[in-house]
């Protein structure tokens, strides 16, 4: 395996806008125009921090749902019909474009439409590579108000095997995997991903941001030291065109190390200056090297494989969006409904 030589990564934070209060048709030419926009901000960061860092920029990953918002509480259909991508659709081929004119790597979130699941979306993280080519799907497995792939489980593996479940992308700057938003609070993803073999996690967000240490901060920390691979994680420089306070999700974007140490931390506002060095030379030897640090070669995940599937039934249950084995739309109060279940559970079962 050919090492890379050093590389910037950059998290751009940039401001998300929502595209809820317009008509499906304006929706969409919003979406494009704001992917037309990003080429000049991330052309003219890559030009300040290949000359500030000496190394040019090969990463940029941009902050969850950017182009799009959040849904709110429009149904699940009628917000796929306006804002969710298809693959290969006309919003990926604009950042495959961007990708090309630019010669980098572009991670970022959106939600996206499955021919195999109508009406449904999944909030997907993905890379486009510089050929312009979209190199990894990832889409969110734990989410609060969204679809995962867990809600049709049987259907999803049936179609994508457990491979597309946990992607990741073998390119020329390393081996890279995504992350979205809140899933950087549970270790199980990105431990599933170091095994098999990430070494960058592209981290897209839509969060708190504070002087304080917020647990989505000290878990991007933790996930690296656990893991011994890098985070990139792009927050959203507020979000506009919703009835929230523009800055409420602001701030703190970030790069850390494989040692778990913050290498830059960007303050408020649209700004480029969360980007760091990326040496995979290092992190690959330290991952080679017999060592107490070597926290990722000292893990045993037989120690746990029989408590993790004696737990499962008492926790969210797979398939919770089959009817007679075929996927069906639920109402948007489904998501309250099923941890409202699992609560209930767990409390039988004296857990909580």
């Amino acid at each position: 395996m050919t090492t890379p030589a050093p590389y910037a990564a950059v998290a751009m934070q940039l401001t998300a806008r929502a595209v809820e209060p317009l008509n499906d048709d304006a929706a969409r030419t919003a979406m494009l125009a704001h992917i037309s926009e990003i080429e000049t901000q991330i052309r003219t960061s890559s030009i300040f921090i290949a000359q500030y860092a000496g190394v040019p920029v090969k990463l940029a990953v941009l902050p969850e749902y950017l182009f799009t918002s959040y849904p709110g509480r429009i149904s699940l259909p009628d917000f796929a019909a306006k804002a969710a991508w298809d693959a290969g659709g006309p919003e990926y081929e604009a950042l495959g474009g961007v990708a090309q004119r630019l010669g980098i790597f572009i991670s970022g979130n959106a939600y996206e439409r499955d021919a195999a699941f109508p009406e449904f979306y999944f909030q997907t993280s993905f890379l486009v590579a510089p050929n312009g080519d979209t190199v990894l799907r990832y889409r969110r497995l734990l989410s609060m108000f969204a679809p995962s792939p867990h809600d049709v489980w049987d259907a999803y593996l049936d179609r994508y095997g457990i491979d597309a479940v946990f992607p990741v992308a073998e390119t020329e700057i390393g081996r890279i995997a995504a992350i979205a938003s809140e899933e950087i609070l549970y270790p199980e993803i990105a431990r599933v991903l170091a095994m098999r073999g990430a070494e960058v996690f592209a981290h897209s967000s839509s969060e708190i941001g504070s002087p304080l240490a917020t647990p989505k901060d000290i878990a991007k920390q933790a996930r690296a030291f656990e893991n011994m691979a890098y985070v990139v994680s792009a927050n959203t420089a507020g979000i506009a065109g919703t009835g929230l306070p523009l800055a409420s999700a602001d701030g703190n974007s970030r790069v850390v190390d494989f040692r778990g140490k913050l290498l830059s931390q960007a303050g408020d506002g649209e700004t480029f200056t969360a980007f760091a060095a990326i040496d995979l030379a290092a992190l690959r030897a330290a991952r080679r090297t017999p060592a107490m640090l070597n926290s990722l070669a000292r893990q045993r995940p037989g120690l746990f494989a029989d408590a993790y599937a004696a737990s499962a039934e008492a926790f969210h249950r797979a398939n919770g969006m089959m009817e007679s084995g075929s996927p069906a739309i639920p109402d948007r109060d489904y998501f309250k409904r099923a941890q409202e279940e699992v609560i209930e559970r767990l409390s039988n079962a004296g857990v909580i």
